[in-house]
């Protein structure tokens, strides 16, 4: 055993080696996660200015239902992009935080 910093930088932990293996690929996941609702963030954005734009033109009146389809998927976009990262982050925040779930067993023994 050696002892290792994780999951938080001023407390120091005792842990097997072969978990550090385990806890970098959750924490490459955890920041994938953040990646992920990045670029759903910015899909919406960009069909928000989309159908912004498409309301905006005057010429083209028969195409402002598409301006309305963008906007409606921009919102469809960010509620997806949002509810898949909050899930995946009570996921993680389960499976990183080991130590408390530890404490509160030795708690009760």
């Amino acid at each position: 055993m050696r002892k290792v910093r994780l999951h938080n930088p001023f407390k120091t932990r005792i842990i097997d080696e072969k978990l550090i293996r385990e806890h970098l690929a959750l924490e490459r996941t955890k920041l994938a996660n953040e990646r992920t609702v990045l670029s759903y963030i910015r899909a919406s954005l960009y069909l928000l200015i989309g159908g912004l734009a498409l309301l905006q033109i005057k010429e083209y009146e028969h195409v402002k239902w598409l301006g309305y389809l963008s906007l409606f998927i921009c919102v469809v976009f960010i509620t997806v992009g949002i509810s898949r990262y909050i899930a995946l982050e009570r996921k993680l925040n389960k499976l990183l935080k080991p130590e408390r779930r530890e404490k509160e067993e030795a708690e009760r023994e």
